[in-house]
């Protein structure tokens, strides 16, 4: 199988979705003749023309609402941010239209559109470019979220993205592009809302979802030197939410540690845990343990930014925890 980059999954994704449905368009800020911000639509303002590859002046509330009322008429929008922290401009198209207009309308018209673009800290980008919305956007009812973490994810969720008939925020991250790896050349897609057992465990549930997963997979490696076998479970979408695969997870290895790259009060982290309570309480030899950031806007300095951020040894930590060592 070949190997290829996080950004190319992206642009693959969008272009083989184009080719097949000519509603499909993609609008927002250098996509077109720039390439993207981050060379995920390279080379599609050649192939599919200015038509359809649309670059927007700096004004994510107008063309968040184009995108929303052109699905009135027939098109299956793309819209991309530059960062999810610039969507918060453009939210209220985003939560008072796109995401109640099936049910406002009783069912007449519906919104098949995918907003994306990277979530999360990116490195010394400051407290305004380095914050996580995934629970946000999960709260609303109307709205299915994906925030994929790796190529192979990305492209066959966000090709399900946009074939499906609501809304859709599809969030990646400004440190995940580079990533390499093996995407099939043949058509593929994931279905939304079923998480992915990334590792198989006998003794500690490790749920994360997004780039941050990265830091669950270098503990469990430095775990299973130390006898403790983790299993590793990649959500890959928020909303909705697996619950069945968590939970039946957590009923065979008793112990359960959330990591999630978000502030620490009402998250994703806090959903999950008060699921598992409700249904598998029996089943918990520990209390379960969320992992988040510091409950501060992101800092600049690296200093800090390393103290703010979960890191591989705090999930060490919380693992040892619930296994009582």
């Amino acid at each position: 199988m070949r190997t290829i980059q996080f950004r190319e999954a992206v642009c693959e994704a969008m272009s083989e979705e184009m080719r097949q449905d000519e509603a499909v368009y993609l609008m927002g800020e250098e996509v077109a003749e720039y390439n993207g911000a981050y060379k995920a639509s390279k080379g599609m303002l050649d192939e599919f023309g200015p038509e359809r590859m649309i670059d927007t002046p700096i004004s994510e509330a107008g063309f968040s609402g184009i995108g929303v009322g052109s699905t009135l008429v027939g098109t299956r929008p793309i819209v991309e941010f530059m960062t999810f922290n610039f969507s918060l401009v453009g939210i209220d198209q985003i939560i008072n239209n796109a995401a109640k207009i099936r049910q406002m309308s009783g069912g007449q018209f519906n919104c098949p559109i995918v907003f994306r673009g990277p979530t999360a800290s990116a490195g010394q980008l400051g407290a305004t470019h380095s914050q996580a919305f995934e629970s946000w956007y999960a709260n609303c009812p109307g709205l299915k979220v994906i925030v994929p973490s790796n190529p192979y994810d990305a492209k066959g969720l966000l090709k399900s993205a946009i074939r499906d008939e609501d809304p859709v925020i599809f969030m990646e991250s400004e440190q995940m592009y580079g990533d390499k790896g093996e995407v099939p050349e043949e058509e593929y897609t994931i279905p939304i809302g079923k998480a992915d057992i990334k590792r198989e465990g006998e003794d500690v549930t490790i749920v994360s979802f997004g780039k941050i997963i990265k830091e669950a997979y270098a503990a469990a490696e430095k775990l299973e030197e130390e006898g403790i076998s983790c299993e590793v479970i990649d959500l890959r979408t928020v909303r909705p939410l697996d619950y069945e695969t968590v939970i039946a997870s957590v009923k065979k290895t008793n112990r359960l540690v959330i990591l999630e790259e978000a502030w620490p009060f009402g998250n994703v982290s806090t959903e999950l845990s008060y699921q598992v309570q409700e249904q598998a309480f029996d089943f918990l030899d520990a209390p379960i343990l969320k992992i988040n950031t510091a409950d501060t806007p992101a800092p600049y300095s690296p200093v800090l930014l390393k103290e703010w951020l979960p890191n591989s040894e705090d999930v060490v930590k919380a693992v040892k925890k619930v296994m009582y060592k």
